[in-house]
């Protein structure tokens, strides 16, 4: 009898051949002219969490995203824990000149419940994972004094829509950006995604409320 792990690799590579045998076919022009360069338009950071899917959210072919994702959706400021996200960021917006930096958060996410837990002995085992989250910390601290009993859906959104709003803030302090965002090359947008509904509303860094996608295309279209 096959174990679970087995089950789930034999899974994993039948999607494999079914995508070089019928998806690959089908869209081969577009990956001949990707293999040679890219050109996305927009950075999306996100979260790592299973149930996001950038691409199907935002309804793109590949080539046209280039997406940077971790626990909590979360851009460490500049100078803090220079890495994998600080580079990311530096050659989409200098490299690749990307017009558009989107943080996406999204609903029951683990990281925001872990953020109020985070003197729990149970990271005594995730170190990395508490320390990582510590970039996150000036978001729970807008919604008062919080435990891990307070964490119902409300609060766990309250508190990732801020988090996506600390994490824009953070993207203002990459010299790569602030260069970009003065020449006019580049616009920072917050998102929120309600899992179990599709949901997407942006968020306002100035007002801090939210404007569903509708609103939003409304004043893009009176602007034009």
């Amino acid at each position: 009898m096959k174990s679970e792990i087995e089950k789930s690799l034999i899974t994993l590579l039948k999607g494999v051949q079914h995508f070089d045998n019928e998806v690959f076919v089908e869209h081969k022009e577009l990956f001949e002219k990707l293999a040679s360069s890219q050109s996305p338009s927009t950075l999306f950071i996100t979260c790592s969490d299973s149930r996001i899917n950038p691409s199907m959210i935002t309804q793109t072919e590949p080539g046209e995203l280039f997406i940077v994702r971790n626990v909590g959706n979360i851009v460490p400021p500049y100078g803090e824990m220079l890495g994998g996200v600080s580079s990311a960021i530096e050659y989409a917006v200098l490299a690749l000149k990307v017009q558009h930096v989107v943080v996406c958060g999204h609903s029951n996410c683990g990281a925001m419940n872990a953020l109020c837990d985070l003197s729990s002995p149970k990271f005594d085992t995730m170190p990395t994972v508490r320390r990582w989250l510590r970039n996150a910390e000036a978001a729970r601290a807008t919604l008062g004094p919080l435990e891990a009993k307070d964490m119902g859906p409300e609060t766990v959104r309250e508190l990732a829509e801020q988090n996506v709003l600390l994490q824009l803030a953070h993207l203002r302090t990459h010299p790569a950006v602030v260069g970009a965002l003065s020449r006019g090359e580049l616009a920072l947008q917050g998102w929120f995604y309600e899992i179990g509904t599709g949901q997407i509303v942006i968020l306002d860094e100035q007002t801090r409320k939210t404007r569903s996608v509708d609103e939003a295309l409304a004043e893009l279209h009176a602007e034009a």
